[in-house]
């Protein structure tokens, strides 16, 4: 497995659960996992790996809003940019469930050491 492969699948199990956002939450779980295994991961990293899981078919970003009704974008929106207000958001698609239900590898022991 290599470093791209790996920030990918830190990615999609984050956003496995709930819709999440890079600035809020992504890049503080993905960056603890990477340093967990010796990688240092960068905001740069986890964009990437959202543009490629959504343009793969295994995530879907979504503009929330506690006043206006969610929206699914086409695509990955650009990001170059921290957000402060948290409205860009991405969560998991059935195709990234089935992908990540038949994933065996996983770097982290049930402790959440690796190993």
């Amino acid at each position: 497995m290599n470093r791209s492969d790996l920030v990918r699948r830190l990615v999609l199990r984050t956003i496995a659960d709930d819709y999440e956002n890079v600035d809020q939450l992504i890049l503080c779980q993905v960056a603890e996992g990477g340093a967990a295994v010796g990688l240092t991961i960068e905001r740069s990293d986890i964009v990437e790996a959202l543009g490629g899981l959504t343009r793969d078919g295994l995530a879907k970003a979504y503009l929330l809003s506690s006043t206006k009704p969610s929206t699914e974008l086409q695509g990955m929106p650009p990001l170059d940019v921290i957000e402060t207000d948290f409205q860009t958001y991405f969560y998991i698609t059935k195709k990234g469930i089935d992908l990540l239900s038949g994933d065996t590898w996983w770097p982290f022991n049930s402790e959440g050491e690796p190993g």
